[in-house]
């Protein structure tokens, strides 16, 4: 995202690996499925199971989850500057939604209690004129130093809340 003269970043981020524990788990079964079924077919072939062979199958597997995870986390981008919200969507291809930071009227955070533990949550910006793309920060770390972050850039703005 290219900044225009006198913009400044004030935050910008990506979603929490903590975001991901649902993907993260299935990965870690991934993997340990990978190490039975290379235990299974060495054991078929060569009459006893070759650990070497389940090592690699366990390693290769969970590192295949994390690249992916990895991506998936990386591919959304989140950015507050002094004069917009941008959220970007993509690796290879881009879409970029943005709007002015002087549309947002109201920002709220939200926490479920998991998400409160794991110190991640979403913040969800309404704009005025209700745009027809949904402004949220989803699996961010902190929301609401965000929301201070918004709350800061508007200035004592009346027509922000800082709900949680």
């Amino acid at each position: 995202m290219a900044l225009r003269s006198g913009e400044n970043v004030l935050f910008s981020g990506h979603p929490s690996w903590r975001s991901m524990l649902a993907f993260h788990l299935r990965g870690l079964v991934a993997a340990v499925a990978a190490g039975v079924a290379a235990g299974l077919l060495s054991a078929a072939a060569h009459g006893s199971v070759e650990v070497l062979w389940v090592v690699v199958a366990v390693v290769a597997a969970a590192a295949a989850a994390l690249a992916v995870a990895a991506l998936r986390r990386r591919r959304l981008t989140y950015t507050i500057t002094s004069e917009r919200l941008t959220i970007e969507v993509g690796i290879l291809s881009r879409e970029l939604h943005e709007t002015r930071l002087a549309r947002v009227q109201n920002v709220t955070a939200r926490q479920s209690l998991l998400e409160r533990a794991l110190g991640i949550g979403t913040v969800d910006f309404d704009t005025a004129g209700g745009a027809e793309y949904s402004f949220s920060f989803a699996g961010v770390d902190d929301p609401r130093a965000i929301v201070r972050v918004v709350h800061d850039a508007l200035g004592d703005h009346p027509g922000l809340q800082a709900g949680s």
